[in-house]
């Protein structure tokens, strides 16, 4: 379960989100600038809002008033940017490893993780000869391979062509029923939400602006 209340202002926008959620999957669904990063960046510890509280399987991860905020590299937060953000002087390998490595874990489910995500033959090439789709998969599987409470992604279809978007929405969909980790996922489509959430979060400037499962999020967009 995860608790979120952040608050905080921005030259050009004022955040103030309340959630809490125990689904194995939430998105948060909103246009862009709506404030679906920030959230994420606030969980993941990238961002100390200037009010507000998270909390993660009971864990106080931040709180502005108790002066809690716990270093990114402990709050097993995993998290998949949208530009996937790997080491082009490393291999697949070593990049899968890199985040169970850099946090003092021991490497568990590498097999199972690079099967789910289709990485044998991509192991010992290094990053900038991949497709987007590939550099996404493998994003995703280094952040799974640190062992996080929680997956964080944002926006991970994004920039992908048609073909390689299939193919990633595919395996997020997978991961999702083998390996159950909760996931909190950005997106602006509805298509990836209604394949992935169970439950949606709707997002507006900055505002809660409802909140749906998935079943009512799919009709109230058309699909």
């Amino acid at each position: 379960m995860i608790e979120v209340a952040v608050r905080h202002a921005f030259d050009d926008l004022a955040i103030d989100v309340e959630f809490v959620a125990d689904s194995r999957c939430v998105a948060l669904f909103g246009d862009s600038g709506a404030g679906k990063t920030t959230l994420l960046n606030a969980i993941a510890g990238l961002l100390s809002p200037q009010q507000g509280r998270i909390v993660l399987d009971g864990q106080v991860l931040f709180d502005r008033a108790g002066q809690i905020d716990t270093p990114v590299a402990i709050r097993e937060v995993g998290y998949v940017f949208q530009e996937a953000r790997l080491f082009p002087h490393l291999n697949v390998r070593a990049n899968l490893l890199y985040g169970a490595r850099a946090r003092g874990r021991p490497v568990d489910r590498f097999e199972a993780v690079v099967e789910l995500l289709e990485l044998g033959a991509l192991l010992g090439r290094r990053t900038p000869s991949l497709s987007g789709g590939e550099r996404q998969r493998v994003a995703i599987g280094r952040a799974l391979l640190s062992s996080p409470r929680i997956l964080l992604l944002d926006e991970p279809l994004t920039g992908l062509h048609r073909e390689a978007r299939v193919q990633v929405l595919e395996h997020l969909r997978r991961l999702k029923q083998a390996l159950q980790i909760a996931t909190l996922i950005v997106s602006h489509q509805p298509d990836e939400v209604v394949a992935l959430a169970d439950e949606v979060i709707l997002l507006k400037a900055g505002q809660m602006a409802g909140r749906l499962d998935v079943a009512a999020f799919g009709r109230s967009q058309g699909l």
